[in-house]
């Protein structure tokens, strides 16, 4: 606990002074940096399994996220899986769900997850920090849970995301209403991101029994070119 407090007060430090902690990737040259810090990865789930069921947080996440039997969704963030092996349940035989993390450790123990519980509609696969790797035209429903806060490149991700939305495909983001530095994304501060790389909200809802807000995006017909992308201010 000594040490993530420090971090987090270092991640505070950092946002006020314009300290740089992450080294960025050549891939994100062409992209604008956001102005504001990255949690810290410090846990790959988010809460007790039983517990969030308990809840009933994935059925309701999934409810006003309108996911149906059929579907293809891809969970970004998977972690250890929560979302991913409920997604499969809900999209049924005739759906399909790309789980996918950035760290390959993380993708290892899911493989071995989906192969234990026989998840034959579910595939994995290794994103990058700034590039979720997505195939394009693909996806109905793409998910994003506690983990927009984690994201180091937002602009490049967003924007190399757009492609892979079916045209009437949403951008789940559940997250909560508070300092990133705090394991949660201000809500303007969301907003004006997605907006700044061609998305526009379509809802937003109130979650609780979630850790905070569920905000459904749309993609806009057309996205910026990476150099006119407009740096949203930071939300302290």
């Amino acid at each position: 606990m000594r040490i993530r407090a420090v971090g987090l007060s270092l991640l505070a430090y950092c946002a006020l002074s314009g300290c740089d902690l992450v080294s960025r990737p050549d891939s994100a040259a062409d992209f604008p940096r956001a102005n504001r810090p990255v949690a810290p990865t410090v846990a790959t789930r988010w809460a007790d399994e039983d517990v969030r069921d308990r809840l009933g947080e994935s059925e309701d996440v999934m409810d006003q996220s309108d996911i149906r039997p059929g579907m293809t969704v891809a969970d970004i963030g998977a972690g250890d899986g929560y979302y991913t092996v409920r997604l499969s349940q809900r999209v049924g035989a005739e759906g399909r769900v790309l789980a996918q993390d950035i760290l390959p450790q993380v993708i290892e123990r899911l493989g071995d997850r989906i192969a234990r519980e026989h998840l034959e509609n579910v595939s994995i696969r290794l994103g990058a920090a700034d590039d979720p790797r997505l195939p394009a035209g693909s996806f109905d429903r793409v998910l994003m849970v506690h983990m927009y806060h984690e994201i180091e490149e937002p602009y490049a991700f967003l924007w190399r995301l757009w492609p892979a939305l079916r045209a009437d495909g949403q951008v789940i983001v559940v997250d909560g209403n508070r300092p990133i530095a705090q394991h949660g994304t201000p809500l303007p501060q969301l907003i004006c991101e997605f907006q700044a790389v061609g998305y526009r909200p379509v809802e937003f809802i109130e979650k609780p029994n979630a850790g905070g807000y569920l905000v459904r995006f749309a993609r806009n017909r057309t996205r910026p070119e990476p150099d006119a992308i407009q740096v949203c201010a930071a939300e302290q």
